[in-house]
């Protein structure tokens, strides 16, 4: 009965991550609540397992529609992988107690620019130059990729909004291109969580099925629906967060 009710959960994560980011809005506090005993990075562990691959399969569905721009986001790929593997190490060393009370407020002021800026992320208009543009991008990768590996919650969201306020997408584009960039801090942090042991295989096959369907659903429906659609779901998800997180750092 445990797996079927975090199962259920991965579906829901997978159909919300593919549109915005912060599907771990969804399945971690699940998996916390069904599994309360087990250790915290194999929860979290497992949560990758899952979710990786919703967002694999969403950054594919999104090339055969959006075109991406490979030049910018190669790098940045990389950077980010790069940046979660130094975060990951990071929380070894350093205690991430302060960025949990910091989070709400991050979100908040996310959220209130968003909501200000009415025209924000409904048109497409990248940087004319490439070399800034890619510039951007890999410092957006290393510091959001360390973000994720250190601590991580809203890493989606954050990507996105980074994405339509530093380099100009719309956010349907910057659903998209931000997937890539997730995919890679995904696999940095199930690496390191792999090799220790903190990953429930057996669990990870069901998560992951359910997740791809989430993912399937939510990538049709962004597509059809645009970057106003995106963007309302973005202003709901990160409003979500930001009760989340300041439940959890003031509250729990």
């Amino acid at each position: 009965m445990e797996w079927l009710i975090v199962t259920v959960a991965s579906l829901f994560a997978g159909f919300v991550d593919a549109i915005v980011g912060g599907g771990g809005l969804v399945l971690v506090p699940a998996l916390f609540a069904v599994y309360p005993s087990a250790a915290p990075a194999t929860l979290f562990g497992t949560n990758k397992s899952g979710s990786m691959w919703g967002t694999a399969f969403s950054a594919w569905k999104f090339a055969r529609t959006v075109q991406f721009r490979w030049a910018t986001i190669a790098p940045a790929i990389a950077a980010a992988f790069a940046g979660a593997m130094l975060g990951a190490w990071a929380i070894t060393v350093i205690s991430a107690d302060f960025l949990r009370k910091a989070l709400p407020f991050i979100l908040a002021g996310v959220l209130v620019y968003t909501l200000m800026k009415k025209e924000l992320g409904r048109h497409h208009h990248p940087l004319t130059s490439a070399v800034r543009e890619a510039v951007l991008a890999v410092l957006i990768g290393l510091l959001i990729g360390f973000y994720d590996g250190f601590f991580g919650p809203g890493t989606g969201s954050f990507l996105v909004f980074a994405f339509v306020r530093l380099l100009g997408f719309d956010f349907l584009n910057a659903s998209a291109h931000a997937k890539l960039l997730n995919l890679a801090t995904n696999l940095a942090a199930l690496l390191l969580l792999g090799v220790k042991g903190h990953v429930w295989w057996h669990l990870a096959i069901p998560l992951a099925v359910a997740n791809i369907v989430g993912s399937v659903l939510g990538t049709h429906m962004a597509l059809k629906h645009g970057s106003g659609f995106v963007r309302w779901i973005f202003v709901a998800v990160v409003s979500l967060l930001i009760m989340r997180s300041a439940w959890d750092a003031f509250l729990a």
